[in-house]
C-alpha cells in the first residue's frame, strides 16, 4: 500500500507556518546517539532489533522464493528447514521488541513520589537516506542550474534529517521534528513531480512490529515524522512529576497533543503501509491518550487532598468511573483484531489492571461519602438528593433516598456494598497484574493497586460490625462524569519558524516541481525606435508585462520570466542592446487560447505593479 497524504494535509503550508528563518537559520541538531542514558540505550537496542528483523525478512523472502521455484524434492526439505529456522528467530525478535515496548518504566519520572506508570511509546527508526545524487540531478535537469552551487543546502538537508533520528526528550525535541516536518513541505513542491519519480525510498521500521516499510512517497516520510512527534509527546508526558500542579499539567497538555498528532496522522493521510500508522492502530492510541489525560485529571483533584465533605467525595468517584470507563473502552479497542495481533501484552494488561483499579476507586469513595459525611440537615435535604439522583447508574435497592440520607444506619449497609465492590475489583487487578510476566517487574503500580485494596479493607472493618446478619445488597456502579474532559490538541506547525532551504531556486509559485522550465540561453535584443518592444513588472521575479506589437521583442512570442539574476543591463552598457543572461528561463507550458501572448499576468504579488515601458 502507498501512504497518501489528503489535499488539505498538506505540511504545514496550509496552516500558515511562517517562513522565517529558526534560530538564524540554523538546523537544529539532536541527541547525542552515543550518550549512555537508559532511554537512548532502549533505542540503540531497538534499532539493533529493527535490523536483525529486516535480515530475518529478506532471507525469509528468499527461501519463499526458492522453494516455490524448485522442483527438486531434496531442495525443498532442506529450504523449508531453513524457513522453519528463520520464522523461529523472527518469533524471537518479536517478543525482543514487544519487551522494549513494554518497558514503560525507563521513561517514567525518577522522583521519590509515587506516580502510576504511564504508556509511552518509543521511537520510530529509519534509515540513512542519500538524497544529495537525486537532488543534484534534479537541479541540473529540471531546473537547469549548477547543481555544485546548491551544495550547501543539500548538505543542511541531509543533517536535519539525520538529527531528527535522535530528538530530545524535550521541547527543543520536538522543535526539531516539527523543522523538518515543515521542510518537507517545500522539498515536495520544489522535487517531487506527480510525474518524474527521484528514485529515492523512504525506509522506517514499525514500531510496535520492528517490520520494515519503504515507499517511494514523500507522503510516508512525513506521516514518519509526524508519528514521531506524537511518540515524543507520550515520552514527554511520561517523564513528568505528577506529584506537583505543574507537573500533572505538563502531562496533560503532552498526552493532548500526542492524541492530537495520532489524530492527525490519521485524518490526513490514508493507505499506511505499517501496522502502526493504520486507522485501527491510530483510533487506538488515541484513546489511549485521551484515557491518560483523564488519569491525570483524577490525580489533579487528589493532589492536595480532599474534604472529607460527602459531595468532594461523590465527585472523585465520579471521576474514578471516568477513568474506568475511558480505560475500559481502551481495553476493549486493544482486544479486537487487528490490533490484538500487535499490541504489546503488557499493555493491555496495564490497561486492564487500571481499568479495574479505578472501578475499585469510585466505589470506594462513594463509601465514604455515604458512611463518613454528618447527617444531612433539613435545608440541605434537596440538594443531596439532586446529587444522588445523578450519582448511581441504576437506583440502589432498600429505602428511598430521603431516607437514605437522614438514616445513617442504612447509608453504612450502602457503603459496606460499594467497598465490597471496592475490594473485588481491587483483588482482581492484583491477579491480572500477577498474571503478566512484565507487569510483575512494575512495583510501582502493583504498589498503587496493593494500598487502595489494603484501605478498602480496613475501612470495611471499621465498619463492619459482628450483629450484622443482613444479606449486602449489591451495590449499583457509579455514574461516570468528569469536571474537565480532554481535548485532542492538533499540532501546531506554525509554533516552529522555517525558510525554504532551496530558496534561491526562485519562488516557490514559479520554481516547481510541477512547472516545466527549460535554459533557453542568452538572448540579445537591439532597441529600435520604439524602445526594446516590452514592459516588464515586479521584482523576484522579474515578469514580462506585455509585448507590444510590432516591436522588436515580438519576434520571440512565448512568454518569459526572468529569475531574480535576470537582471537587464543599461543601455550605455550595451551600446543600445539588451543580453539576457543563461539564467532567462521560458516557460515551454502552453498559453490559454484566446489570450494569445501579449500579456502575462504576474504568479505572485509584487511590490510594484506600475509597468515599466523599455
Amino acid at each position: 500500500m502507498i501512504l497518501e497524504e489528503s489535499p488539505d494535509g498538506e505540511g504545514g503550508g496550509g496552516d500558515g507556518f511562517l517562513l522565517q528563518p529558526a534560530d538564524g537559520d540554523s538546523v537544529r541538531k539532536g541527541c547525542n546517539p552515543l550518550v549512555q542514558t537508559q532511554r537512548s540505550r532502549l533505542q540503540n537496542h531497538r534499532a539493533r532489533i529493527n535490523q536483525q528483523i529486516n535480515k530475518e525478512m529478506r532471507m525469509r523472502t528468499g527461501a519463499e522464493n526458492l522453494f516455490r521455484a524448485t522442483t527438486n524434492h531434496r531442495v525443498k526439505e532442506t529450504v523449508a528447514l531453513e524457513l522453519s529456522y528463520v520464522n523461529s528467530n523472527l518469533q524471537l525478535l518479536k517478543e525482543e521488541l514487544e519487551e522494549l515496548n513494554s518497558s514503560v518504566d525507563v521513561y517514567q519520572n525518577e522522583s521519590e513520589g509515587i506516580c502510576v506508570p504511564m504508556i509511552p511509546l518509543g521511537l520510530k527508526e529509519t534509515k540513512d537516506l542519500d538524497l544529495a545524487t537525486p537532488l543534484r540531478e534534479m537541479i541540473s535537469e529540471h531546473y537547469g542550474e549548477d547543481s555544485t552551487s546548491y551544495e550547501v543546502e543539500i548538505k543542511k538537508l541531509m543533517d536535519l534529517r539525520q538529527a531528527i533520528r535522535t530528538p530530545s526528550r524535550n521541547e527543543a525535541g520536538l522543535d526539531l521534528l516539527m523543522e523538518y516536518y515543515n521542510h518537507l513541505y517545500f522539498l515536495d513542491i520544489r522535487f517531487f513531480s506527480p510525474n518524474r519519480s527521484l528514485g529515492v525510498f523512504f525506509h522506517w521500521y514499525d514500531s510496535l512490529t520492528g517490520v520494515p516499510s519503504h515507499q517511494r512517497t514523500l507522503a510516508f516520510e512525513k506521516g514518519s515524522v509526524l508519528f514521531n512527534i506524537g511518540a515524543l509527546y507520550t515520552q514527554i508526558g511520561a517523564r513528568q512529576d505528577r506529584g506537583t500542579r505543574t507537573g500533572i499539567d505538563c502531562a496533560i497538555e503532552a498526552f493532548q497533543r500526542a492524541a492530537g498528532a495520532f489524530n492527525y496522522l490519521k485524518e490526513n493521510f490514508s493507505n499506511a503501509p505499517s501496522l502502526d500508522m493504520s486507522v485501527a492502530s491510530l483510533s487506538m492510541l488515541v484513546r489511549l491518550m485521551t484515557a491518560q489525560v483523564q488519569e491525570c485529571v483524577f490525580e489533579q483533584l487528589t493532589l492536595s487532598g480532599t474534604p472529607r465533605e460527602p459531595l468532594s467525595q461523590m465527585r472523585l468517584a465520579q471521576e474514578a468511573s471516568r477513568v474506568e470507563d475511558v480505560y475500559s473502552l481502551v481495553y476493549q479497542t486493544m482486544v479486537q483484531p487487528p490490533v490484538r495481533d500487535y499490541v504489546p501484552f503488557s499493555w493491555t494488561t496495564m490497561v486492564n489492571v487500571k481499568a479495574k483499579h479505578f472501578r475499585g476507586l469510585s466505589h470506594y469513595y462513594a463509601a465514604i461519602a455515604l458512611c463518613d459525611g454528618p447527617p444531612v440537615a433539613d435545608s440541605e435535604i434537596p440538594k443531596y438528593e439532586k446529587a444522588f439522583l445523578q450519582f448511581h447508574i441504576t437506583v440502589p435497592e432498600g429505602p428511598s433516598l430521603p431516607v437514605l440520607l437522614q438514616d445513617s444506619e442504612e447509608r453504612r449497609k450502602l457503603a459496606k456494598a460499594h467497598l465490597r465492590k471496592a475490594m473485588m475489583n481491587h483483588e482482581e487487578a492484583l491477579r491480572l497484574h500477577a498474571v503478566c510476566r512484565i507487569l510483575r517487574k512494575m512495583d510501582l503500580l502493583q504498589e498503587v493497586v496493593s494500598l487502595a485494596h489494603r484501605r478498602s479493607l480496613a475501612k470495611y472493618s471499621e465498619i463492619d460490625h459482628e450483629d450484622d446478619f443482613f444479606e449486602t445488597a449489591e451495590a449499583p456502579d457509579v455514574h461516570p462524569k468528569t469536571h474537565q474532559k480532554p481535548e485532542i490538541k492538533t499540532p501546531n506547525f506554525s509554533q516552529v519558524k522555517v525558510t525554504d532551504i532551496f530558496h534561491r531556486l526562485g519562488p516557490l509559485s514559479v520554481f516547481s516541481a510541477k512547472n516545466q522550465w527549460q535554459l533557453k540561453g542568452p538572448i540579445h535584443l537591439t532597441r529600435g525606435e520604439g524602445g526594446f518592444g516590452f514592459t516588464l513588472r515586479g521584482d523576484s521575479p522579474v515578469l514580462i508585462a506585455a509585448v507590444i506589437p510590432g516591436g522588436r521583442a515580438e519576434v520571440d512570442k512565448k512568454a518569459t520570466t526572468l529569475s531574480s539574476a535576470g537582471v537587464l543591463r543599461s543601455d550605455k552598457e550595451n551600446g543600445g542592446q539588451v543580453t539576457l543572461p543563461g539564467s532567462f528561463l521560458g516557460w515551454n507550458k502552453k498559453a490559454k487560447r484566446g489570450q494569445g501572448l501579449k500579456r502575462l499576468q504576474p504568479f505572485s504579488p509584487s511590490a510594484d505593479n506600475t509597468p515599466a515601458s523599455r
